[in-house]
């Protein structure tokens, strides 16, 4: 699992498996389920991420192209 953070597009990605997605579901308010064909959780976006997240949280994780 990989976790990256875009501080331009203020968007969190969490990349659960490698391999691409057949359908992005939005599951709540800015948050994004990236499903392959054979439904397995491919990655998570938070979008608005400073908004959701604590400061705390988004320190620790690395910046986009990092």
């Amino acid at each position: 699992m990989d976790v990256r953070y875009d501080k331009e597009t203020d968007a969190m990605y969490i990349y659960a498996e490698k391999g691409e997605y057949e359908v992005s579901e939005e599951i709540g308010e800015g948050v994004i389920v990236d499903i392959s064909k054979d439904g397995k959780v491919i990655g998570i976006e938070i979008l608005d991420a400073s908004e959701k997240l604590s400061p705390q949280v988004l320190k620790g994780i690395k910046l986009k192209g990092n």
